[in-house]
């Protein structure tokens, strides 16, 4: 990669994502891709160009890639789990719509494409212990039935066009940076702010519901070393399952008090969120991304703890 968009940097992956890709390849050759309403602010847009990138216009995003000579493209545009469910038709147009977009200026381009996935993806009748790279994928939201499409477009494309393409399924991200934007493991960023300020946490999700989850730090390596790696070890290319942590409401909560001895936690389930945790898995074999591009992450539950709860003590004062 030499020069990069990034298709919604200013969301909860791409405002980090993008920096972190500045620091490594340089800020004039990492572009902040936007929309109209979510304008990058601050360091963000300070620190390298920036440029209006709608998915849904296919001529706006030729016209950056070939201003910017862009070789790699980050596209993540999409409306999260919950948000998507009373948007579905939105929800298509901006994920899989604007996706045929980006493969197709990718493939005039010659440019490589990450289009991330999700352990949405999954649905109830897949194995939700260890749950394999290669299975059953029958997933009942439009969230997840999105991401299942995104992969196999973007493996047609690779196999039609030779277009590369590369995707993980990120599983829950939790970050101190950017706010969550109505995905179905928020509660996991949102615990900690409220352990923070010393309030009560109100948890949305049932206790004893695993679901994986993973720091920001591990999600952006993921992203970028992915896109790195060498071609010829890659037997997948979009969709490897990348995990880090699995634990319920409970056992983050106990791993809070361990800092916060007075933090307390009640539960008031919401029907949505806990039918849509309920059909993702409790924890996923990584095994496949492990051997073809050396994934391995850094943290766990406990150090995850120990750096949010310094971090957001600093932001929040």
């Amino acid at each position: 990669m030499k020069n990069i968009l990034v298709i919604g940097s200013t969301g909860q992956i791409g405002s980090e994502l993008t920096m972190e890709l500045r620091k490594r390849y340089g800020n004039d050759h990492v572009v902040a891709g936007f929309i109209k309403g979510a304008e990058p602010k601050g360091a963000l847009l300070e620190s390298g160009p920036a440029e209006m990138a709608d998915v849904t216009n296919p001529g706006m995003l030729a016209e950056i890639v070939k201003k910017h000579n862009i070789d790699a493209i980050y596209n993540l545009a999409a409306l999260l789990s919950v948000v998507a469910e009373g948007k579905p038709r939105l929800a298509w147009t901006i994920g899989i719509d604007g996706l045929w977009n980006v493969l197709e200026v990718a493939r005039e381009n010659k440019c490589s494409v990450f289009t991330p996935s999700s352990i949405g993806s999954f649905g109830l009748d897949t194995p939700h212990t260890n749950t394999p790279q290669d299975t059953v994928q029958r997933p009942r939201t439009i969230y997840g039935v999105s991401k299942v499409t995104t992969e196999l477009l973007s493996d047609y494309y690779f196999h039609k066009y030779g277009v590369d393409t590369r995707s993980v399924r990120f599983p829950g991200i939790i970050s101190y940076v950017t706010p969550p934007g109505g995905g179905t493991t928020d509660y996991a960023v949102d615990i900690y702010y409220y352990a923070v300020r010393g309030e009560k946490f109100t948890c949305p999700i049932k206790q004893g519901t695993l679901m994986d989850m993973m720091y920001m730090p591990d999600a952006l390596n993921g992203a970028i070393n992915l896109m790195e790696a060498d071609p010829a070890r890659l037997k997948h290319h979009n969709g490897f399952n990348i995990a880090s942590m699995s634990f319920d409401p409970e056992t983050i909560y106990a791993e809070i008090k361990k800092h916060k001895p007075d933090f307390e936690m009640v539960y008031d389930v919401d029907p949505l969120k806990q039918s849509i945790a309920e059909s993702w898995p409790d924890n996923m074999d990584d095994s496949c991304a492990r051997a073809e591009w050396d994934w391995k992450p850094q943290y766990d539950l406990a150090s995850m703890t120990k750096d949010m709860l310094e971090k957001l003590s600093q932001k929040l004062g």
